[in-house]
């Protein structure tokens, strides 16, 4: 294993870095106040390339995998400008089209998701199956040559900036037992399909939304791949989902400790920088600690799924998705403790970090159902659930 990065991939973090500083927090953050979405922000990523940079060059891509792309996010999220849809539309739906779409779907969708000019949210949650993704009830049944998709969807992010969601559902006669699930491509604007949206105590560009489905009609080739190979088609995304996650936590903790050590290094008190005390020091070492080794489990589980290793990409994935989150949140913690009251000032752009860093451990999987997946697959220990 190489631990040093290609000259191809420290370019692109370059770039992807100049690009960040041009945007970063305060932008970020203003828009959030808005309620506007960070447009220039997307749109000029897609102009350069750097929506797209997983997928395949044939369909517009940069021809690299989901290292590229988490890389993409790590560094924007470092830069205080993390873009919440590039772990939906090109990292989970983009990734699944590629590898399981047909001809007519990668010709439709992937060009349009890897030039940012066209966003695909994606919908798994339901408000009763938590995180129990095998008793989804989100149904579709067969109505001559179409499909009729009925259920209820929550927390789909930027379905207000979709033109499309990818929607996880069972078949009429998989409602019961083990999941089968059904991939469908289904446009906003479909009759039957309504959104709501969830007010979230958070500051962030992106919003949270409840789907409801009543029939939306949809044609046979809405069906994403092959419906009896659903399952290995859903796990080709969730696991680039979680990649994405602990990639916004390394770069979301990078932020955070970049602001922490600015700040201890210039404020004085008592004719001494506040970072040459221990208190202050020991701390902040320790979460450049915990960010690194989060991003060598990170960079793990982007190589192994890359090389096509599901199995153990899934494992590296969901470590590397703790293990990111955990870190990021102490970052927060000590960032504005390391500032003390100005820590919680507006103008310092920390305060609004500490609940959106806490979203990490709840989504997009719980750290709870993430133990529960190393007790019972790494230590070979007993389901508990």
């Amino acid at each position: 294993m190489n631990f040093v990065e290609s000259d191809e991939r420290r370019a692109l973090r370059s770039a992807v870095g100049d690009l960040a500083s041009r945007y970063g927090h305060e932008y970020t953050r203003k828009k959030a106040r808005a309620g506007q979405h960070q447009d220039e922000l997307w749109q000029e990523a897609g102009k350069l390339g750097l929506i797209g940079v997983n997928l395949p060059e044939r369909y517009g891509g940069g021809g690299g995998g989901i290292y590229d792309l988490a890389l993409v996010l790590e560094e924007l999220s470092a830069g205080g400008c993390g873009l919440l849809m590039l772990v939906v539309s090109p990292a989970i739906c983009g990734t699944i089209i590629a590898r399981f779409g047909t001809d007519e779907q990668k010709n439709q969708w992937l060009p349009v998701i890897a030039d940012g000019s066209s966003i695909m949210a994606f919908a798994i949650t339901e408000p009763d199956a938590g995180s129990n993704s095998h008793r989804i009830t989100t149904t579709a049944r067969r109505d001559r040559g179409d499909w009729l998709l009925s259920g209820s969807k929550v927390f789909i992010s930027g379905v207000d900036q979709a033109e499309a969601v990818m929607v996880v559902s069972r078949t009429e006669d998989a409602r019961t037992g083990r999941l089968k699930p059904a991939l469908f491509v289904v446009p906003t604007g479909e009759p039957g399909f309504e959104f709501r949206p969830i007010e979230m105590d958070l500051v962030i560009p992106d919003r949270q939304f409840m789907l409801h489905l009543d029939d939306v009609r949809l044609p046979a080739e809405a069906l994403v791949g092959d419906e009896d190979a659903a399952l290995a088609q859903l796990f080709a995304g969730l696991n680039p989902e979680r990649i994405m996650a602990a990639a916004t936590g390394v770069g979301l903790g990078r932020y955070a400790l970049g602001r922490a050590v600015e700040y201890v290094n210039q404020r004085e008190v008592w004719k001494t920088p506040i970072g040459a005390h221990q208190g202050l020091a020991h701390p902040l070492a320790q979460v450049k600690i915990e960010l690194e080794l989060a991003k060598l489990m990170m960079q793990k589980a982007a190589t192994l799924y890359d090389s096509g290793d599901d199995m153990a990409a899934g494992e590296s994935a969901n470590m590397a998705k703790y293990a990111a989150a955990e870190a990021s949140v102490h970052a927060v913690d000590q960032a504005v403790q390391s500032h003390g009251g100005n820590g919680l000032a507006s103008d310092y752009g920390l305060g609004t970090l500490l609940a959106v860093s806490r979203v990490g451990r709840i989504a997009p999987v719980s750290r709870e159902m993430i133990l529960n997946f190393v007790a019972q697959f790494s230590l070979g220990l007993p389901k508990s659930y």
